[in-house]
């Protein structure tokens, strides 16, 4: 078991990837949102996803990826910046559902195959950009590589999973996302792609022992490899009680004077589940 959730970059002879390890965060959400096992696996697949995507922003950018399937889970959101932090949610967390025949946690399942992927990427320019393509699998690391490739014209490998233990706790939590850039060989993405097809799979890494590092060059094997920079994850939302007063501030006269009437106020926070209780002379100042 890996201790410390981490991202590690690296390139390799014209393929640059990022690899992490989430399950200390994964489990965190997952708890937060008391989640069934298909409703875990797939948040934790979603949060995964926006944190490689948000790896190749700048600081102070942020993504934010939106699955929104046909199935009992409804949508699951992730949010994540370059920095390491991400918070998600999912509309329908005590949906768990038979496994597949192979035993594995039904993600598409609870997905759905008819709906769509959303990213939307926090540049702090005028215009965010966003883009989205239909699901075509709803295994979420599938949709995502079609995402890249149909939305972006980005031609990429990405690879998620999430292992649920018995007591509904995260065993291994993790993913890659692999890209050639324009000067690969084909020798290079051949090489490539044979290593992606032989491997085991993200959690079955993770479970073993495998830190980002191994990943990579299991992934990148015969290949030279440069490592590049670490970035430490970690579940974290931007709520406050601050932010919340302030929501609560802008109000109509109306639902202002149904919150004075009730004599109280709860808040729960979509995204991390934190309860925020106002009483009635908390209220009144912050009216």
């Amino acid at each position: 078991m890996i201790a410390m959730d981490h991202l590690l970059k690296a390139t390799a002879e014209g393929v640059r990837i990022f690899a992490a390890v989430t399950t200390e965060l994964v489990g965190e959400a997952a708890r937060r949102h008391d989640c069934y096992p298909t409703a875990s696996a797939a948040l934790g697949r979603t949060l995964t996803g926006a944190l490689l995507f948000a790896a190749n922003l700048k600081n102070e950018e942020a993504v934010t990826i939106k699955i929104a399937g046909d199935g009992p889970l409804g949508r699951i959101v992730a949010d994540a910046v370059p920095e390491g932090y991400a918070r998600g949610f999912v509309d329908n967390p005590h949906v768990d559902i038979p496994p597949t025949a192979s035993g594995k946690i039904d993600v598409a399942g609870g997905v759905g195959r008819n709906g769509l992927v959303s990213v939307t990427r926090f540049t702090g320019l005028e215009h965010d950009v966003s883009g989205s393509c239909e699901l075509i699998s709803g295994e979420i690391a599938e949709d995502l590589t079609n995402y890249l490739f149909v939305s972006e014209q980005t031609p990429s490998s990405v690879g998620l999973g999430v292992l649920v233990d018995t007591d509904f706790s995260i065993r291994a939590a993790g993913g890659f996302l692999v890209q050639p850039l324009p000067d690969c060989s084909d020798a290079v993405l051949d090489r490539l792609e044979q290593n992606l097809r032989g491997m085991r799979s993200v959690t079955e890494m993770i479970d073993g022992g495998l830190a980002a590092r191994g990943m990579i060059e299991t992934i990148f094997d015969g290949l030279e490899i440069n490592f590049l920079s670490e970035t430490a994850l970690q579940f974290r939302c931007q709520c406050s009680r601050e932010r919340v007063a302030s929501t609560l501030s802008s109000l109509t006269a109306k639902d202002r004077q149904s919150l004075l009437d009730d004599g109280k106020a709860e808040v729960v926070c979509q995204f991390c589940g934190e309860k925020y209780q106002f009483s009635r002379a908390e209220l009144e100042e912050i009216f």
